[in-house]
């Protein structure tokens, strides 16, 4: 399974919270410098989304921003182009955690497992994560899920299949959690209103929990992030401050603690707005253009 990257630098003990911004910019170029774990990856640009068709200069040409500032991506999806992303990835040296998107459309999800089997048997597959938050969105039954990942288990040879879903979902779905060769939880403290200043002490407590009902498998933070700009969701509030601090924050706890961090995002985008509202747009470490925000 992945393996994580140990920084060659000791920041250990620094107190975000008193950094200046200047500060703060430095220290994230640093870490971006040395690499972070893991980001997720979805090559769309402006007026794209699923649904679009990506081809492959396209997908190397989003990959090239990030690609010497992370040590793995996270994909969501094998098809309409995604598919093609892990050979690319695997190119330039990257871990690959490949999603399978599922969801009602029982059609599609053939497609997309048939895909990552493919994938997975090619050697492009570090990690298969088979549905992407299914059973917080209602999509699927606990038993058809079960199935799809039992299906794709059985299907490929020494790559560890799990599930992604919020961290409370494990806790909810033992059935589930038990089907899964590693445990991939999403962490949110601002999806649950939780104010900046104790965020980080929030997101030790979501992984603790999941680490509590895995039952010894390993727990991967597949997801966690801050918008920097929208709409206040209860205490939480997005600002450039609060972004780069739980950035950075997050980041150093990970190292010290050992824990495999995938950020959500890589870069902003747009029609993640008609989900999540105003805030779903501005979740990326680099903007719509591929500038760095932080740094």
């Amino acid at each position: 399974m992945g393996v994580l990257h140990r920084r060659q630098t000791n920041l250990a003990g620094i107190n975000v919270a008193v950094l200046s911004e200047e500060e703060l910019r430095r220290l994230v170029k640093e870490i971006l410098d040395e690499k972070i774990h893991g980001i997720s990856f979805s090559p769309y640009v402006e007026g794209q989304g699923p649904g679009t068709q990506i081809g492959e200069a396209q997908i190397r040409e989003r990959l090239a921003f990030i690609q010497d500032n992370t040590h793995w991506i996270r994909t969501f999806s094998c098809s309409e182009g995604n598919e093609l992303i892990p050979a690319i990835a695997k190119e330039a040296g990257l871990g690959t955690m490949v999603g399978v998107w599922l969801d009602g459309n029982r059609e599609q999800n053939e497609i997309e497992l048939a895909n990552a089997i493919e994938l997975a048997n090619s050697g492009y597959v570090d990690i298969l994560g088979v549905g992407n938050e299914v059973l917080l969105r209602g999509d699927l039954s606990e038993d058809e899920l079960i199935d799809y990942v039992n299906r794709a288990k059985d299907a490929v040879s020494g790559v560890p299949v799990g599930y992604v879903d919020a961290y409370f979902e494990f806790a909810v779905h033992p059935r589930v959690t038990e089907a899964c060769d590693v445990i991939l939880a999403n962490c949110y403290p601002f999806w649950e209103g939780c104010q900046a200043d104790y965020a980080l002490l929030y997101m030790k407590e979501m992984y603790r929990l999941a680490v509590n009902v895995a039952n010894g498998k390993k727990v991967i933070v597949s997801e966690t992030g801050w918008p920097n700009i929208g709409t206040a969701e209860g205490g939480a509030v997005p600002s450039f401050e609060n972004a780069i601090k739980y950035f950075v924050d997050t980041h150093l706890w990970a190292e010290e603690d050992e824990v495999e961090v995938f950020w959500f995002s890589s870069f902003d985008e747009t029609w993640k707005v008609d989900a999540e509202g105003d805030v779903g747009a501005y979740w990326g470490l680099w903007d719509k253009d591929g500038n760095p925000k932080y740094v």
